[in-house]
């Protein structure tokens, strides 16, 4: 009596397959030939012939080549298995590929944020570098002010994301990269009186000044180093670019504050003073990623490119 050959039921589990007889299934419908296909595998013909045996077993026990006095030839089953054998390595192949990149960060992805004043200049700078070494990852960036940023970084939807220490963010939870400490600038008009000051600016002396900020509140922005000198500055302007700012302060509608991320576009009508270290100390800025998280090697890379970057920017 004839052999009968049990077919699996739609919608039933897949078989177990060895990726091995797929790539021996390939180079004997390559070939032709067991004999061909064990003499490019390196291996013996009885070797094949067992993996073929083994995978059409797992199918379901239907044969997938006719064998013929010389050689081979795929039945209707082979034919209808060779595309989805090729699919298979193929997509092996590519995820061999992209796994090999994702340990040299030359492919793979990296999605970052940072606050408005690092993309003035640190942020493209780095950006600029690493793209050059590493064209081959996919890079989405967002902005944002640094709690909001965190909270994206927490949520997994970043893997890392510069921030500074303005805005009282909780940074003692996350892993820091330090970049640098950054200086705050008071911006006035280039004939303000005290445009040819020599030395360090006292904040108080400009307690009685229009100020022009990205908030009506000081807390959690720049201006928090005025409440801490005992006076709350009068926010004349709420503006939020720091072009935008710069005009103002052209146009004498008042002063701001700039740190030196930001210094690097100053308009000729508008002079920088520097503020006493007292008044205002040096803000923290960092690369922070979750404390425990793997660091992808993109996102490890690109630290390196941002360290960098800081390392060119004036205090």
């Amino acid at each position: 009596m004839p052999t009968s050959h049990t077919t699996p039921p739609a919608g039933s589990e897949p078989p177990d397959l060895n990726t091995v007889w797929l790539r021996v299934f390939l180079e004997v419908a390559r070939h032709g030939s067991f004999t061909v296909a064990a003499r490019t595998l390196g291996w013996t013909q009885s070797a094949v012939s067992r993996q073929i045996s083994a995978l059409e077993s797992a199918l379901g026990g239907g044969p997938l080549f006719d064998r013929l006095p010389r050689g081979v030839r795929l039945t209707e089953a082979g034919r209808t298995l060779v595309p989805h054998a090729e699919a298979v390595t193929a997509s092996l192949r590519g995820a061999v590929r992209e796994l090999a990149d994702l340990r040299t960060a030359a492919g793979g992805r990296l999605r970052f944020g940072a606050f408005a004043t690092a993309d003035a200049a640190l942020v493209p700078h780095a950006l600029a570098a690493f793209r050059a070494r590493r064209p081959r990852v996919r890079v989405s960036r967002e902005e944002g002010l640094s709690p909001a940023l965190l909270d994206r970084l927490t949520a997994g939807h970043l893997d890392l994301a510069v921030v500074s220490t303005t805005g009282r963010a909780p940074l003692d939870t996350y892993a820091l990269h330090h970049l640098l400490d950054e200086t705050l600038y008071v911006a006035v008009p280039a004939d303000h009186p005290l445009a040819a000051a020599a030395g360090p600016v006292r904040l108080a002396r400009l307690a009685d000044a229009d100020w022009i900020a990205g908030s009506t509140r000081p807390e959690g922005t720049l201006l928090d180093a005025a409440v801490r000198q005992g006076f709350r500055p009068r926010v004349a302007h709420v503006v939020a670019e720091w072009t935008a700012k710069q005009g103002y302060v052209a146009a004498g509608l008042g002063v701001t504050l700039v740190p030196a991320l930001a210094a690097s576009s100053l308009r000729p009508d508008v002079t920088l003073l520097p503020l006493h270290p007292e008044d205002a100390p040096p803000r923290g800025v960092y690369a922070a990623t979750v404390r425990g998280r793997s660091l992808t090697m993109a996102a490890q890379a690109f630290i390196g490119s941002l360290r960098e970057a800081a390392a060119r920017i004036p205090g």
